[in-house]
């Protein structure tokens, strides 16, 4: 079966939702079955995910695959505790059937899932599920999709996604992709691509061939589309990248260095940093006419910018004050108030889909470290720490930060959620670098 397919291919073959089941809610007990993610530990939720069946009601190597992404996508958030299927006195629950919720009480699981994936005589999949409260017995929620057999993962995917966000009141992130940089070679003689890979380290592509060397992708914020700047000789580009089609734009040359570009929230502009002799300014971009516009005229180092999700405020780094801090400014441009007074330097802000906190990194005492900060500059909190962490990106949920960490070797991509609980790393082929979390895909 062919996993490294075209994007488009993955957007047309889910071609419909037959039915989203709302929760029937008919007692107390499946109303208030929820995972509180308000406190700072959270304890997982324990839910059973038997194997789902395939063809002839038997479990085939289709149908445990399926089940089990959904599980290590739940289980990789760190809210829920899947249970161990050796424990399970039905070792499969048809989703046609209503399950035994005798046999699950006592294993002290909160929620069942069951499923089913099965081939159609037009060779599509159709693939189902259901999910259960155990203690009231009652469905919360259940779905049915047609798909091409390629895209079984996404469908894995999207079904977390449900689960995750009926149990928790918040939008899912596990049918999304990142950009990042690809790292192979010596230090000395490293070669960078830009890849792009599912959100849980499957399905590595590469989109360009390491010729020229690559910085900063991006996405768009509503397409599968990325911006990222190029060094070829010793002329900059900010390019624009499609990856259904696989279509690049130039959209700049400079001859300076350019980095940093990003998308603003509607899409239709960039905003970068370009050096200019030993200082750099940001710039706007309008894709449409490519016109540029200066937001930054100081003799300091602006760079890193980033806009709030309602577009109205620019967040960058910059030394004009002496040290590298962080700055917010309304996105015309104009005077910038700093945010950052804490010791150390502080860099690379992103501001959260949220809009509530900016993440940054912040170098301190030999340690780098991620953290958050609100706008107005108050509730500064450190969520990780270490050798060298760098280039924090977010989930389109706002929930979790993907950042790297190079402890010696080389770079490698982490995960860590807001409250600073559930660090784990994130498997690619080579050392990587520069994530950038997509929005969800459509």
């Amino acid at each position: 079966m062919a996993l490294a397919v075209r994007f488009t291919v993955f957007l047309r073959s889910i071609l419909v939702v037959l039915a989203a089941a709302a929760a029937l809610a008919a007692t107390p007990a499946a109303a208030q079955l929820k995972v509180d993610i308000t406190r700072g530990n959270v304890q997982p939720m324990p839910i059973a995910i038997p194997p789902f069946v395939g063809a002839a009601g038997s479990v085939d190597e289709l149908s445990r695959n399926v089940s089990g992404v959904i599980t290590a996508d739940l289980k990789r958030s760190g809210l829920f505790a899947p249970l161990d299927p050796a424990g399970f006195v039905d070792p499969v629950v048809p989703p046609s059937a209503m399950p035994n919720f005798v046999n699950w009480r006592p294993l002290n699981a909160q929620a069942l899932v069951s499923g089913a994936v099965t081939a159609m005589p037009d060779g599509r999949l159709m693939a189902e599920y259901r999910l259960w409260d155990i203690f009231s017995g009652q469905q919360l929620t259940g779905q049915q999709f047609y798909a091409s057999p390629n895209s079984w993962r996404r469908i894995a995917h999207i079904i977390a996604d449900s689960i995750y966000e009926r149990l928790t009141g918040e939008k899912g992130y596990f049918d999304t992709r990142i950009a990042f940089v690809d790292e192979t070679g010596s230090k000395s003689q490293r070669v960078k691509r830009l890849a792009i890979m599912d959100q849980d380290g499957a399905n590595v592509r590469f989109l360009t061939d390491g010729r020229d060397l690559v910085l900063t992708p991006r996405f768009a914020p509503a397409r599968q589309e990325i911006t990222y700047a190029s060094l070829n000789g010793q002329q900059w580009h900010v390019y624009l990248l499609n990856i259904e089609s696989g279509q690049r734009e130039l959209i700049g040359n400079f001859p300076n260095m350019a980095f940093s570009p990003r998308f603003s929230p509607d899409g239709q502009q960039i905003v970068f940093s370009l050096q200019q002799g030993g200082n750099a300014n940001l710039y706007r971009m309008d894709l449409r006419t490519r016109q540029l516009t200066r937001l930054t005229d100081s003799p300091s180092i602006d760079t890193a910018p980033c806009y709030s999700p309602d577009g109205s405020q620019i967040a960058f780094e910059s030394d004009r004050g002496g040290q590298q801090q962080l700055y917010v400014m309304s996105a015309a441009g104009g005077p910038a108030q700093r945010i950052s007074f804490g010791p150390g330097r502080y860099g690379t802000p992103v501001w959260s889909p949220r809009g509530d906190v900016i993440a940054f990194t912040k170098q301190d005492g030999g340690q780098f470290k991620i953290g958050v900060i609100r706008p107005d500059g108050s509730g500064e909190r450190i969520l990780t720490e270490g050798f060298h962490n760098e280039g924090p990106t977010w989930a389109p949920n706002g929930r979790v930060l993907m950042f790297f960490r190079d402890q010696g070797g080389g770079p490698q991509l982490w995960s860590v959620d807001l409250t600073g609980y559930n660090e784990q790393r994130v498997p690619t082929p080579n050392f990587a670098s520069d994530p950038a979390w997509s929005p969800l895909l459509n």
